[in-house]
C-alpha cells in the first residue's frame, strides 16, 4: 500500500460488506480513496448500504455484487463478474460468516456453519488467487473469532450431522479452520507479495448476537454492556487492510491491530494440509 497511508489506485472485495463489520472495512476503505466492491447476499440491502457509504466518503468508486456465500454457485458466479469487470485485486476481505443456531444444510449439501465459515472463503480467494498473484504486492484478511483457541478439527464430524450438530462446536471448530486455512495459505504463498492474515474484531455488538440459539442469545444479551461497536471491531481488519506496517507481515493471527500468539492447534501443519484438501475435495477446486 502506498506510504502515506491512502489506498487511491487500489482495488478492494469485501464480502458481508451490508452490515456490521463488514460495511465498516467498506466504509474506511472507500474513504481512503480505493474502488471498494461489496459483495451482499440481498440487493436491496446491499444497495442501501452502498449508498449510505457513498454519501459519507464522496466515494465514487464503490460497486456492488450480490451473491449467497452458502451457495458454491453463487460464489462462482460472483467471482467470475468481479473478474469481467476487474483485472486486478489488492485486498481481498473475507468476511462473511455467522452463527446458526439449528442444524442446516446449504444447496450444495455441506453443514452451513463450516460452509459459510470456511469453505465460502476457501473457495473464492481460490478462484481469486492469480489476480492477487499478478495484483502483488497485495493482501488477504479474514475475520477470526478468539472462540478458535477453544477448538479442535475432528475430521469424523468436521460436518455434524443433524443429530449431533452443537452450534458452540461447530462454530469454534469452523473459526479454528479458517485460522489453519491463513496459516497454511501464507506458507504456500511465501514469495509471492501476497500477505494472509487473520483479524480478530473481539466481542462485537453485531447480528451474531441474534444468530445463534436461545442460550447463545441470552449469554450474548447479558453481554452486551461490554461489547464493541463495529466500528471498533472492524479496527483491526482495516489495520491489516491498509498499513503501510502490514505490507510485509503475513501468516499472522491479530488481535487489537497487534500480532497476537496463536494457539497450538493452529499451527498444526499436518492438520492444515488434511484440512486443505478436504476443502479442495469439497469446493471441487483441486
Amino acid at each position: 500500500m502506498t506510504s502515506n497511508g491512502t489506498m487511491e489506485g487500489k482495488v478492494c472485495l469485501v464480502t458481508g460488506a451490508n452490515k456490521g463489520l463488514g460495511k465498516e472495512v467498506t466504509l474506511a476503505l472507500a474513504g481512503m480513496g480505493a474502488t471498494v466492491v461489496m459483495v451482499c447476499r440481498d440487493h436491496g440491502r446491499g444497495r442501501a448500504a452502498l449508498e449510505e457509504i457513498k454519501a459519507t466518503t464522496d466515494s465514487e468508486s464503490l460497486n456492488l455484487l450480490v451473491a449467497d456465500m452458502l451457495s458454491q454457485q453463487d460464489i462462482r458466479r460472483m467471482a467470475a463478474e468481479f473478474r469481467f469487470k476487474y483485472t486486478r485485486l489488492d485486498v481481498l476481505v473475507n468476511n462473511a460468516g455467522t452463527r446458526f443456531g439449528n442444524w442446516e444444510l446449504t444447496p450444495d449439501g455441506h453443514e452451513s456453519t463450516f460452509a459459510l465459515n470456511h469453505l465460502s472463503s476457501f473457495l473464492l480467494t481460490s478462484l481469486l488467487l492469480d489476480l492477487l498473484k499478478t495484483s502483488a504486492p497485495s493482501r488477504i484478511i479474514t475475520t477470526g473469532s478468539s472462540t478458535y483457541r477453544r477448538a479442535a478439527i475432528n475430521f469424523d464430524d468436521i460436518m455434524p450431522n443433524q443429530q449431533n450438530y452443537d452450534e458452540a462446536t461447530a462454530y469454534d471448530q469452523s473459526k479454528l479452520a479458517q485460522v489453519l486455512f491463513t496459516f497454511e495459505l501464507a506458507r504456500r504463498l511465501q514469495g509471492t507479495g501476497v500477505t494472509v492474515n487473520c483479524a480478530d474484531p473481539g466481542a462485537v455488538d453485531t447480528d451474531i448476537g441474534v444468530a445463534g440459539g436461545p442460550a447463545f442469545r441470552e449469554r450474548w444479551r447479558q453481554r452486551t454492556p461490554i461489547l464493541v461497536t463495529p466500528q471498533e471491531g472492524a479496527r483491526t481488519a482495516i489495520h491489516a487492510a491498509s498499513a503501510p506496517e502490514m505490507a510485509t507481515v503475513t501468516g499472522a493471527y491479530l488481535e487489537n491491530m497487534a500480532v497476537t500468539e496463536a494457539a497450538p492447534q493452529s499451527l498444526d501443519e499436518e492438520v492444515a494440509t488434511r484440512l486443505w484438501n478436504l476443502s479442495e475435495e469439497l469446493t471441487e477446486e483441486r
